[in-house]
């Protein structure tokens, strides 16, 4: 695209050109041409014929700092009269006087505008209205040295301690969420016809949910995706079922349109749901001294991978990276393979925060290790990329 000052130096060369080619060498009155840009003023000759008399050189050149004002009048508002010359001198020299000089330390207009603001700024010193303010320090992550596997490098008890403080900073994120109340849980019991009303307590999972939510797989894969949906919609109901991995697949099937219309903000909001009511589950097994959670890890931690995924592409809700990252990041020290790779994305992209070529490297290696590997990624073996 190109440069304002571009667009002006045109703008001026062709509005003289056209004037010059429109007057006649008779009487040719005495014209004062002053090419002016946003840095400078010049008087400039118009070309000559030998019969003319020789005009003044050109050699006159004044320069201008000024701001963001633009000249006030051109040669071609003025009326073609001997006495012209008198009067386009007076505007020039009355121009020349009313544009102020720029000062060293005053901005241009395109810094004024942020034009130039640097881009690479890190996303970290922003912040997210869907990542808590006391959300605690991430921990350390694990990834596992050449030759080794995560279940032989990592002691037993260390790494039972280790998941349990992200699976505590997942029920931080999935309970302080504010996508699980509003608008979308306005709009989910207004189209289930309901009014509002506390939800029963989340469930997870019970003996017909199960044999109700394969069959709506199984119809699913067969290609029946109006009738499983509707099967993951009855159970995925707060007033009903209630069941989280239900509200995963529903919400799934509302952000991608599985035999209905894509309605992506009741999607954010079901997946918010299974989240939450997974994470009230798994609260619960903490407290209770499990370091391995409970019976809804599973749900928990694929409800957090699949709000990353609306975070990061818009889904539903404004693109938020931050959020995206903090997500992803937990998401993969549960043991969820592709939010490994997406947290390495993260960091490699710098998305949602500082780019740490380090880290991504501990991430894809987490990710190799539980046979998530992809091609062209040999570098992450290293030995500056081992652990310290």
């Amino acid at each position: 695209m190109p440069h304002l000052k571009d667009l002006l130096k045109k703008k001026e060369k062709i509005g003289a050109d056209q004037e010059a080619a429109s007057e006649s060498h008779l009487d040719v009155p005495q014209f004062k041409f002053i090419r002016s840009t946003t840095e400078s003023e010049e008087i400039i000759e118009p070309p000559t014929h030998p019969d003319d008399h020789t005009g003044r050189p050109s050699t006159e050149k004044k320069e201008h700092r000024r701001t963001l004002g633009f000249r006030h009048s051109s040669s071609s508002s003025i009326s073609k009269d001997p006495s012209s010359t008198a009067v386009l001198s007076s505007v020039a020299e009355t121009s020349s006087q009313q544009l102020p000089v720029r000062t060293k330390g005053e901005r241009r207009l395109s810094e004024r505008l942020h034009l130039r603001r640097d881009r690479s700024r890190s996303a970290s010193a922003e912040s997210s209205t869907h990542v808590p303010e006391d959300l605690p320090a991430a921990p350390d992550a694990f990834a596992p040295t050449a030759g080794t596997s995560v279940d032989g490098a990592e002691d037993k008890a260390a790494k039972e301690q280790r998941e349990a403080q992200w699976e505590k900073r997942a029920t931080i994120l999935a309970m302080s969420s504010p996508l699980r109340e509003g608008q979308g849980q306005e709009q989910a019991e207004q189209s289930e016809g309901t009014s509002r009303h506390r939800s029963r307590s989340p469930s997870i999972s019970d003996a017909a949910g199960d044999v109700n939510i394969q069959e709506a797989i199984r119809l699913h894969e067969e290609g029946d995706l109006r009738l499983s949906t509707e099967m993951f919609g009855q159970l995925a109901n707060p007033k009903g079922a209630n069941n989280a991995l239900a509200q995963v697949l529903y919400g799934l099937a509302l952000r991608h349109g599985w035999g209905i219309p894509v309605e992506a903000d009741r999607a954010i909001h079901y997946l918010s749901l299974a989240a939450s009511n997974s994470a009230s589950i798994e609260e619960q097994a903490l407290s209770s001294g499990m370091k391995k959670g409970g019976a809804a890890k599973g749900e928990l931690v694929l409800a957090i991978f699949e709000l990353a995924n609306c975070f990061r592409h818009g889904w539903g809700v404004k693109t938020d990276a931050i959020a995206a990252r903090q997500y992803y990041e937990t998401a993969a020290n549960l043991g969820d393979t592709d939010a490994m790779e997406e947290a390495a994305w993260c960091y490699l992209e710098g998305f949602g925060g500082a780019k740490d070529k380090f880290k991504a490297a501990q991430y894809l290696r987490l990710g190799e290790s539980q046979g998530k590997k992809s091609v062209g990624n040999s570098w992450i073996w290293k030995d500056k990329y081992n652990p310290k």
